[in-house]
């Protein structure tokens, strides 16, 4: 199949150029205000339209900041070693979901503390909000033609611009129905009825984590990085192993709790 060669500059005002990658983060932050504030008219949760948004930002923030932080540490450390203020070079790319995901963790626990709520009862209402900006952000790679997959002679293989002339897995799709749309549907259903408390945070970790290591046996691992074991495991695979482990403890954890709560 022909890739579709879209300019990954969706726009210029003046001197400032505007990136599909950075549109796709606004409309995952976007989706998760309009879904976070269907979810708490539907239930009663103890904090206002207000917080919420405030919860949005600290989130994004911890997204921005947890993301780069992360691709510096487990992708590209020695690189920071030679050069640490290239930590503050966002203009060049790079990005981790696994830093991302702590630096939401983190801004959430701070949050939560402000408010006097436990931290579980933030998590598991923003588990199910968190999907969708997962799969814009799997778009905005593939329109930024970055973080393709391995060689295949399948049909619907690409040839990407910067990868040579090889068709490729479009593994940012197959990101973006796992991680965001399948993901999505699954918590969602969820989190229509009371659950435990831990449970939703749990079932995002630890399926995220299945579907993420599952496309990383077509996605091209990081030049730079290569594969850690054999022919076949990554980077990527290796921080999904603790992320389904602490999901699977929560999901048990959780049920636990309930069932032994005096009825």
């Amino acid at each position: 199949m022909q890739y579709p060669a879209i300019d990954p500059v969706a726009f210029s005002l003046g001197p400032l150029q505007v990136h599909w990658y950075g549109i796709m983060y606004l409309v995952g932050f976007v989706a998760c205000w309009f879904l976070g504030l269907r979810l708490m008219r539907r239930h009663n949760l103890p904090w206002t339209e207000d917080q919420f948004a405030d919860m949005v930002l600290w989130g994004a923030a911890g997204v921005v900041l947890g993301g780069r932080f992360g691709y510096v540490l487990f992708y590209n450390f020695d690189h920071f070693l030679q050069n640490p203020l290239w930590l503050f070079a966002v203009w060049e790319g790079g990005m981790s979901f696994h830093g991302g995901l702590l630096g939401v963790i983190l801004a959430l626990w701070l949050y939560a503390r402000r408010l006097g709520l436990p931290f579980f009862q933030l998590a598991d209402f923003a588990a199910p909000l968190t999907p969708i900006g997962l799969g814009a952000g799997r778009l905005g790679n593939f329109i930024g033609g970055e973080l393709w997959g391995r060689p295949t002679d399948l049909p619907w293989g690409m040839v990407f611009p910067r990868a040579g002339d090889q068709p490729r897995h479009p593994s940012q799709l197959y990101e973006m129905a796992l991680e965001g749309v399948l993901l999505f549907l699954i918590l969602w259903w969820f989190c229509q009825r009371s659950r435990p408390r831990m449970t939703a945070s749990g079932l995002f970790l630890a399926t995220y984590a299945v579907f993420r290591f599952a496309v990383e046996f077509v996605r091209e691992p990081d030049d730079h990085i290569g594969y850690l074991i054999g022919n076949w495991f990554t980077m990527g695979m290796l921080l999904c192993l603790p992320m389904f482990a602490l999901g699977m403890m929560l999901l048990i954890l959780g049920y636990r709790r309930a069932e032994t709560k005096p009825s």
